[in-house]
């Protein structure tokens, strides 16, 4: 039996790896959790799986759950902030956590787990954009796994399967196209949030629907994609796929594609990170070909949608630039959400902060944090 910690387990992606936990049992132990503010959510996963240990990242919410736990007599150990974030990736207990927080809060934590030695099935973009290069080093030191969770990179990881003495010519990373597929800078000058949130294909958070909306959510994808699987950026193209029945592709030198084809269901990237090398029966709708009556492929428009054209010119740069993007990408997506900013001065405020800041630090945990909060800063400020 595995022992799992799911960082953000209240959110979309816990909850789909909650919903199949609860239909193996015999496989999966959820020992450890983490939430922000879902109360009611955490007391029910608390109830049903006799959780021993849970982290909370908003104070009011780490105070009630406390009170309740005395109330009820609970004998759980409940711990706040980042810090109880580390401390239950890094129970000894633990066999892999399952990062599925949004943002760079799920960073410190990670590496922490990675330090030791804890499997990571991978749900969290930041990560890797911001610090690809220290966590892909600690995995490599630690002899650690990183097995992505994201439907895009689950399919490529599973398309190089039993091809590693074989040359990649080219990653081929689809795209749903998000809810503005084929709309033009004068379409999505009033853009709403509801609008922005209505993905066609994907049930996800608000901050990756709009992250999907404006196209960045691909643009932190391919730089996820550079460090998860060592291709040079020239390699990774990005194809818009509307049908997203196939979940992305892997180009050979000698012109085979292999594919991962499926229905539009996070709970299998879910259970093949979690059973990796194996494959278990799915709970998913399987895919019937004789339904699938039109597949399609575009170029996406990186003129409408510039996010993806400033990710690939940030990973390409190196650096600090990730780190800037993305920080800048959060406190944007954060002021649209709220109702501060229209839709395009999202990509507007990434564009200017990639020009405008400079940074001659090294490269360090360290630097990354500062730099990010430096970048939040300033944006709130001034927006």
């Amino acid at each position: 039996m595995k022992n799992l910690t799911i960082i953000g387990a209240t959110g979309s992606i816990g909850t789909q790896a909650i919903s199949l936990i609860r239909k193996n049992r015999d496989k999966y132990n959820l020992a450890a959790i983490s939430a922000h503010k879902s109360i009611e959510k955490v007391i029910n996963i608390i109830n049903e799986f006799n959780i021993k240990h849970v982290a909370i990242t908003d104070r009011d919410t780490f105070e009630r759950l406390k009170d309740h736990c005395s109330l009820k007599n609970l004998k759980i150990n409940i711990y706040y902030g980042v810090e109880g974030l580390n401390r239950i990736c890094t129970l000894e207990e633990i066999d892999t956590v399952l990062t599925s927080v949004v943002g760079m809060v799920g960073l410190i934590p990670t590496l922490e787990a990675i330090r030791a030695k804890k499997d990571i099935a991978l749900a969290n973009k930041e990560t890797l954009v911001a610090a690809g290069e220290i966590v892909m080093r600690e995995a490599e030191k630690n002899g650690v796994k990183i097995l992505p969770v994201d439907s895009e990179h689950s399919a490529i990881f599973q398309c190089l399967q039993g091809n590693e003495n074989n040359k990649i010519d080219k990653i081929l990373l689809t795209a749903s196209g998000g809810p503005f597929r084929g709309k033009k800078n004068t379409d999505l000058q009033s853009i709403s949030v509801e609008d922005a949130l209505k993905h066609p294909k994907w049930n996800m958070g608000k901050k990756i629907s709009i992250d999907s909306a404006t196209l960045m959510n691909k643009g932190l994808e391919v730089i996820e994609a550079h460090w998860l699987f060592n291709c040079d950026y020239e390699k990774i193209e990005v194809v818009v796929h509307p049908e997203s029945i196939i979940h992305s592709m892997v180009q050979y030198t000698d012109g085979s594609i292999i594919a991962q084809l499926s229905s539009a269901d996070m709970t299998l990237p879910i259970q093949y990170a979690l059973n990796y090398p194996n494959r278990d029966a799915s709970f998913i709708k399987k895919l019937n070909l004789f339904d699938v009556h039109t597949v399609t492929f575009e170029k996406p428009d990186i003129g409408v949608f510039k996010c993806l054209k400033l990710s690939i010119e940030a990973g390409k740069a190196g650096g600090f630039y990730p780190t800037v993007l993305n920080a800048a990408n959060e406190a944007a997506v954060d002021l649209f959400l709220k109702r501060k900013i229209p839709f395009l001065k999202i990509q507007e405020i990434i564009e200017r902060s990639m020009i405008d800041f400079s940074f001659n630090e090294s490269m360090t945990l360290e630097s990354i944090i500062k730099i990010d909060k430096e970048i939040k800063d300033f944006i709130y400020n001034n927006y």
